[in-house]
């Protein structure tokens, strides 16, 4: 059957970035497991956030990785420097859980702490 991998979280970016991110998501587009990416049906105030939650084989968290690194390396698109951010938590059966630290133009690993075990059970 192979190995899944739980992956979700979201970003925060302004309106620029959205159009962008949105952009990157559709470039990389598989028609099946980018249906886990998801967007308010409506905005307000000055926020934008994006969403993604599925199963993924293994194979393709590298798929992911590489759409979400792109969107991380996105510019600052006003005068205040903010980049996109965000945070992922991943869980596999054969791997320890990490999260994703979407900030400063980069994608970090680093492995959960005790706090967010429950998500791993």
């Amino acid at each position: 059957m192979g190995v899944f991998v739980s992956i979700r979280g979201w970003l925060e970016c302004d309106e620029q970035q959205l159009a962008a991110a949105r952009q990157v998501i559709a470039d990389h587009s598989d028609g099946h497991y980018s249906g886990g990416w998801g967007f308010p049906d409506h905005h307000f105030n000055w926020t934008y956030y994006v969403f993604y939650g599925g199963d993924v084989r293994e194979s393709a968290v590298n798929w992911f990785l590489d759409q979400l690194r792109s969107i991380a390396a996105l510019p600052a698109s006003d005068e205040d420097g903010d980049r996109v951010l965000g945070l992922f938590v991943v869980s596999s059966e054969v791997a320890p859980q990490v999260e994703w630290q979407v900030r400063g133009g980069s994608v970090i690993s680093r492995p959960t702490d005790d706090r967010l075990a429950y998500l791993a059970e």
